[in-house]
């Protein structure tokens, strides 16, 4: 059983897209995209800074459109019937909707420009940002979070919690972290996934409502709480919903766990949701594509050939 998985927010890295578009065929598929979302992602992919591909509005079409290059080349040739599902982390979910056949690439391209666009709109309402916590006991991190009018955003597994809110209370956890845990501050523009981001919800809800989605041909897992998902419109008005409530990976993994997993394949950007797995899905093998080098891998691990 293998599940098809496509990351979030900051897995882009500056000049990642450059192995891809060596090939005409994903060259030519970015292009077209890139004229869809009406943003250069080819410079992006390739010759941006670190800076500029932060920035929330330029991220999340550039992280999707990364995950629909790799999918033309893995659900090539009939793979992707031998696939047992997908699932998205965060922005990764409008990915997986377009695998599962939920949303159009047209459609998905067009609804992860309007969500970046509105989630940088609403993070720059409030100077807000993001930590990972790592380790500790979840019940006193959340007493804390309360406290300091800190929020979960993404519930990752293996230990690993981010947390979002206003800097200072952020950095009143670093100062003073929930014992046996580390804080670590990520380089994001916003608190994501939490209640500053509601704005940005009632502009989604208003765009989805001109998108007409289709009932997935492949299983697909929300973000939600870890179940799969039957009813397109359903799975439309969870990505919208999805902009300010937490994301619940912890789920997600353990109902891969419960359906028998036996390998996951991430997407470009790919290496952080195999790193998850490798925490909370122990002994499960994974293949992160990274480049097109990585396919092949991959296609072993579909075809059953793996070594």
């Amino acid at each position: 059983m293998i599940v098809v998985v496509a990351p979030g927010q900051g897995s882009q890295t500056p000049g990642f897209l450059e192995p891809w578009l060596a090939e005409s065929r994903f060259r030519d598929q970015l292009a077209g995209i890139s004229d869809a979302v009406g943003i250069d992602l080819v410079a992006h992919g390739t010759t941006s800074d670190a800076d500029t591909i932060r920035d929330t509005a330029v991220a999340q079409p550039l992280i999707v459109a990364a995950g629909l290059l790799t999918l033309s080349a893995l659900f090539a040739d009939g793979r992707r019937d031998r696939v047992a599902g997908v699932a998205g982390h965060s922005v990764g979910e409008v990915t997986a909707a377009a695998a599962a056949g939920i949303l159009s690439e047209t459609d998905a391209v067009a609804f992860v420009r309007e969500r970046g666009t509105a989630m940088a709109a609403a993070a720059a309402e409030t100077p807000t940002g993001m930590s990972a916590v790592l380790g500790g006991d979840e019940a006193e991190l959340l007493a804390r979070l309360e406290q300091l009018g800190l929020e979960p955003a993404n519930f990752n597994g293996g230990g690993q919690i981010v947390v979002a809110g206003a800097l200072d209370a952020l950095d009143a956890l670093k100062d003073n972290p929930v014992a046996g845990s580390r804080v670590i501050a990520l380089q994001v523009a916003g608190a994501f996934h939490t209640r500053y981001m509601e704005p940005a919800v009632a502009h989604l809800r208003d765009f989805a409502a001109t998108l007409t989605p289709s009932d997935p041909t492949l299983p697909i897992w929300s973000n939600q709480n870890g179940q799969t998902v039957a009813v397109g419109a359903e799975f439309l008005d969870l990505l919208v919903g999805q902009v300010s409530s937490p994301v619940r990976w912890d789920k997600s993994m353990a109902a891969f766990a419960e359906a028998g997993v036996t390998g996951i394949i991430e997407l470009a950007p790919a290496g952080a949701l195999v790193g998850l797995a490798k925490r909370g899905l122990k002994g499960v093998p994974t293949v992160a594509v990274k480049t097109p080098d990585d396919l092949e891998k991959a296609f072993a691990m579909i075809d059953g050939t793996a070594a």
